[in-house]
């Protein structure tokens, strides 16, 4: 015996050229109303729930995936939120992108991630592709780009909070930390073991870094040594092999030399190993610090003195805060400070 239009087990003709199972195929199959299969599949109470049975028996038999693009343009919502990091090949962000996901999938959002990898051009052109599709809201990292990218952010009207960085002014948003104090910190605990011909090395140089950077100065100047400062700074990608050569350049090229602070674990961790290697001993001929506290830090030879970054509750209290502001609630601290350890190992 023939099935009926109301059996979910029999595919119907699809209304697309293009194939794609529809909303009104569901519909068909499960024998109501469009809109009846719309109400259903977002889990409104106001559908029976023998009717919300049937509706996704016939979803499910006709493999339907719902159109994200198509509901945005109905509803002029969206469940996307663009993520913009500027690498995946760093444990930091990979972190942080874990921690937003974890926060907003259950809450019923999807995450679009575009890797910009610090250049600023391609950070336009990912945001432009983004916000074509109207996300719902948006997280990027650092407060500092183009004023292009700016622009687009600004004429979108897309909720944007920004990770690592703690911002200021009216309408902005910010998650993070001040990455000049913790530079400061660092430096200061250097300092405070003895230590007078400190060395900040960096690598990447995007914005944290230099500011970074700038925390440092600053503590030599406060103890008097301002004419001591010594950046070694390169434009490379940063890596544990470039931390080791850096490491030999420092001491070939400034021998007095007694403590290097290097702008990301990466590179000490490489430091460290290169010190192992040549046979220069940490922390009796040279300190070395990192930053960010990355996993391994704790277990190098000897485990490395540190900056532990909350880069998890700042990808969190990110999260949450955007979903305040996609919902229309007032946010009551828009420029969240989660403040950072110095953590303080044998290497220093």
């Amino acid at each position: 015996m023939p099935s009926s239009k109301s059996d979910p087990a029999v595919p119907t003709r699809r209304t697309r050229a293009t194939g794609r199972v529809t909303l009104a195929d569901v519909a068909e199959a499960a024998g109501v109303s469009p809109i009846t299969v719309s109400r259903a599949l977002r889990g409104e109470r106001a559908v029976a729930p023998e009717l919300v049975e049937r509706v996704q028996a016939a979803a499910a038999a006709l493999g339907y995936v719902p159109d994200p693009a198509a509901r945005a343009l109905a509803s002029s919502r969206s469940s996307h939120v663009a993520v913009l990091i500027p690498k995946l090949s760093n444990t930091l962000f990979v972190e942080l992108l874990d921690a937003v996901q974890t926060s907003l999938v259950p809450a019923g959002y999807q995450t679009l991630i575009g890797v910009t990898h610090y250049d600023a051009a391609e950070e336009e052109a990912v945001l432009r592709s983004f916000l074509a599709h109207r996300p719902a809201g948006l997280i990027v990292t650092g407060s500092d780009r183009s004023p292009a990218a700016e622009a687009m952010i600004e004429g979108s009207a897309v909720p944007c909070v920004r990770l690592m960085e703690v911002g200021e002014g009216a309408g902005a948003y910010s998650v993070g930390f001040s990455q000049k104090d913790a530079g400061r910190a660092i430096t200061r605990h250097l300092l405070d073991t003895g230590r007078r011909h400190i060395a900040y090395v960096a690598a990447q140089l995007d914005p944290r870094t230099l500011q970074r950077g700038e925390g440092y100065v600053a503590a030599l100047q406060a103890a008097g040594l301002g004419d001591r400062v010594n950046q070694v700074l390169s434009a490379e990608p940063s890596s544990m092999a470039l931390g080791g050569a850096l490491l030999e350049r420092v001491l070939r090229e400034a021998p007095q030399t007694d403590a290097i602070f290097f702008c990301n674990d990466d590179l000490a961790q490489g430091a460290l190993l290169a010190a192992l290697r040549l046979g220069v001993a940490v922390p009796a001929r040279v300190a070395v610090a990192g930053f960010n506290d990355l996993p391994g830090s704790d277990q190098m030879v000897p485990p490395l003195t540190t900056v532990a970054t909350p880069r998890r509750e700042i990808g969190r209290q990110a999260a949450q805060m955007l979903m305040q502001l996609m919902r229309g609630q007032p946010v009551e601290t828009p420029h969240l400070d989660l403040g950072f350890q110095v953590v303080k190992r044998a290497s220093s």
